[in-house]
């Protein structure tokens, strides 16, 4: 029997806008610094793209769907294949 796991996380960077995360550290009162990390606000969102006739999924910052919602899906699909990405 095979078995396959998924570990449930999402992608960090945003298809649209390349939002990633940042780096940096937590210093604490006493001034001890720890390593941590700052997420994007990433969503799954799914649109329908007419031209390729079918829906898309996209992991997107909410900047990413503002800018959908500012400029159509259309033009946006084109941002992304033209940076190289996978729609």
């Amino acid at each position: 029997m095979i078995l396959k796991f998924y570990s449930g996380t999402m992608v960090a960077t945003c298809q649209l806008t390349g939002a990633a995360p940042s780096f940096g550290r937590s210093v604490s009162h006493s001034h001890r610094r720890t390593s941590r990390r700052w997420n994007p606000n990433i969503q799954r969102k799914r649109y329908v793209v007419p031209s390729l006739g079918r829906t898309v999924t996209l992991h997107l910052s909410v900047r990413g769907i503002r800018t959908i919602d500012r400029i159509g899906i259309e033009a946006a699909v084109a941002r992304i294949i033209a940076r190289g990405g996978r729609v």
